[in-house]
Formats: structure tokens, sequence, C-alpha cells
């Protein structure tokens, strides 16, 4: 089946037999979405942010890497909508959800991490553009007022609804594709 931007399912299976290739998160830059997607339906298409300073792949950037990749980490189960997270453990304060368009000087990770390992060689994955070491998440942002537009710092940001959402349904090793 090939779905609506032209991604083809048969395709990836053949190309990334060792991950699942019955869901596939798609975001897409330009849009400031992601879309999810189970056996080549669209189910859901959530809102996001990715990097202020645009699509990059190199270490230092902050910019949102391209490419594919897959799900490699999953962190925060059980914690409640908008618990902070520092180097991806709880800190057992929760965040001050800032609803307006407006940053507030701080890049807080709240409620959900999925961690992004890239599956392209020079691309998204070893020296110098690694997104798993460049910690690339899609997680919650206490900046909900800015989902919509480009305003992280390279990661994939989601309302915490929305993350919660999307953690319960993308499983370890689903692929995520990052697009303009």
């Amino acid at each position: 089946s090939v779905m609506s931007n032209g991604i083809k399912l048969q395709q990836l299976s053949t190309d990334y037999p060792e991950y699942r290739n019955d869901v596939l998160a798609v975001v897409n830059i330009g849009a400031q979405t992601l879309d999810f997607y189970r056996d080549g339906k669209l189910l859901a298409e959530y809102p996001i942010s990715s990097a202020e300073r645009g699509a990059g792949n190199r270490d230092g950037s902050h910019q949102t890497p391209l490419g594919m990749h897959y799900l490699r980490d999953k962190i925060g189960a059980e914690s409640p909508s908008g618990m902070i997270f520092k180097g991806r453990i709880e800190t057992g304060k929760i965040a001050k959800i800032e609803s307006r368009s407006q940053h507030t000087g701080d890049d807080l990770i709240t409620t959900r991490i999925l961690w992004l390992s890239g599956l392209e060689p020079g691309v998204n994955m070893g020296a110098g553009v690694d997104s798993y070491r460049r910690f690339i998440y899609i997680h919650g942002t206490h900046e909900e007022g800015l989902i919509g537009q480009p305003a992280s710092h390279g990661c994939v940001r989601m309302n915490n609804q929305d993350v919660v959402e999307l953690f319960n349904q993308l499983p370890e090793k689903a692929l995520v594709l990052i697009q303009e």
C-alpha cells in the first residue's frame, strides 16, 4: 500500500525488515505535524514543534535531523502529565504549562520521551550526525502555546496529552521518518 505522501509501506518492510512495519510515524517539518499510521491507514495527525533553526543532521546544529529513524527507547510510561525530566530521569517537579505563544527561556522535557536512533549511515547515524547521540527525542513540552511552529533545539515537541497518546501506540523499534 502507498500512503498519501508517497511512502511505500512494502518498501519499508523490505528495507528495514528487523523493525516494526505495522506502525509508522512521519514527522513533516514543513507542515509541523506528526502523522501516525497503522497498517497503512492515517489514524492521527498531531501538531508538533521541530527545531527553530530548521532541519539538519550535524552535532551541535540545534536542528531537527532528517531521514529514517527508529524508536529506540521509551521513557516515562508511568509519569504524570507535565513531569519534568532531566537527563531522562524524573525530577519530581510538574511543569507549569505555557499556553500563550511565547518562549519561556526554558526547554523542558515533560511527560514522555521517545528517543530516536538514526538508520541512515552518514546521514543520521555515525560520527558527527548520530541522532541517538544527539539525544533527539519526541517529547512533551511546557511551551504548548508554541506547538505548530518551529521552536525546539532539535527535538520534536508535542502537546503533553498527544505525546501520551503517541507513546501508548508507538512500540519500540517502530520506524519514524522525519522529512521536510
